[in-house]
């Protein structure tokens, strides 16, 4: 039968480790301690060890699956609306691919036109942005539930216990927190009613009412404000594909600086003579005549009341007149 071997355990050893005599030099009798290191605790063990992380960092968890195209045409569109500050939203009933062509190709031609002009008079590069002007159709099942993660999914507004899981990084636009959030809103946007059917959206970069009355034009053309384009201008205008496509095009409404706009209310800001510029010199005649109806209204309150102690004044003096003449 084999020997059996007693193992000690690690405060075991530590103990004995401490309880090592000194050791003295033979040849210079000087005494050395000997150097212990105790050993580690389990709870600092723990903690030297670096966390390891649930999930690759390029690819958090999220309610809906990264791997479908679905999901990935939702975070463009809650993207889109993040960064873009109009959208214009048409409904367009079956339009042909040679009608999109033509659609699409004289709305740019228009545009950069307008910022040939617009150069001509000295604006700056950056307001240039006929080029970033797109026409595109939506899949309105996809863009009216990222409308909504849009509109009221707000990370910063979240408890940490309400994100996914305990990790506060978790605030994209597929994960859990967005999804219960766009939920608890469904069928709340203002845009919700019109988001059915056939839906394309005109994006712009910018708030530029220059280029938003250019647009309609050419998409939606209605004198005396927004004139089509004459046949000497833009004689490709009038071919029957083009023609036929913008009998199929309807304005529902616009989304501009988070703000909800009906058809009237789009055609409004296109119409603004001076583009920004006009938009800021209203704002700031809007604002005088409201200072100057509201002084008015002041100045007539304490007017009156002027008046009315004034004749009272007169009132009395007239009647004291009498009785000093019947004294004398």
């Amino acid at each position: 039968m084999p020997p059996r071997l007693r193992l000690r355990s690690l405060a075991q050893l530590a103990d004995l480790q401490l309880q090592r005599p000194a050791y003295t030099c033979g040849r210079c009798q000087y005494a050395t301690a000997v150097a212990t290191t105790p050993a580690s605790s389990d709870t600092q063990f723990q903690s030297s060890i670096p966390p390891v992380s649930r999930y690759p960092a390029v690819q958090p968890p999220s309610h809906r699956s990264p791997l479908q195209r679905k999901s990935q045409l939702l975070r463009s569109y809650v993207s889109l609306l993040q960064t873009t500050p109009l959208i214009v939203l048409f409904q367009h009933s079956n339009l042909k691919a040679a009608e999109w062509v033509g659609i699409r190709r004289e709305l740019r031609s228009a545009l950069r036109k307008i910022d040939e002009q617009l150069a001509k008079q000295g604006t700056p590069p950056e307001d240039l942005i006929a080029d970033y002007i797109k026409f595109e159709v939506i899949k309105t099942n996809i863009f009216e539930p990222a409308l909504r993660v849009a509109e009221y999914f707000n990370p910063g507004e979240l408890a940490p216990q309400s994100i996914d899981g305990s990790d506060p990084a978790l605030t994209h636009a597929l994960s859990e927190a967005a999804y219960r959030v766009a939920s608890e809103h469904k069928g709340e946007h203002p845009l919700t009613p019109v988001l059915a059917g056939a839906v394309a959206i005109l994006t712009f970069p910018a708030v530029s009412p220059v280029h938003l009355k250019t647009a309609f034009s050419v998409l939606s053309p209605k004198a005396p404000t927004f004139p089509a384009p004459t046949r000497r201008a833009a004689p490709s205008y009038y071919d029957p594909p083009v023609q036929d496509g913008l009998k199929k095009l309807l304005i529902l409404g616009a989304r501009i600086d988070g703000q909800i706009f009906d058809s009237e209310g789009t055609r409004w800001v296109g119409s603004i003579e001076g583009g920004i510029g006009g938009l800021r010199a209203q704002l700031v005649a809007l604002l005088q005549g409201f200072g100057v109806g509201l002084t008015s209204t002041l100045e007539s309150a304490s007017r009156s009341l002027w008046f009315t102690m004034e004749s009272r004044r007169n009132m009395l003096e007239e009647e004291e007149k009498p009785k000093d003449e019947n004294k004398q």
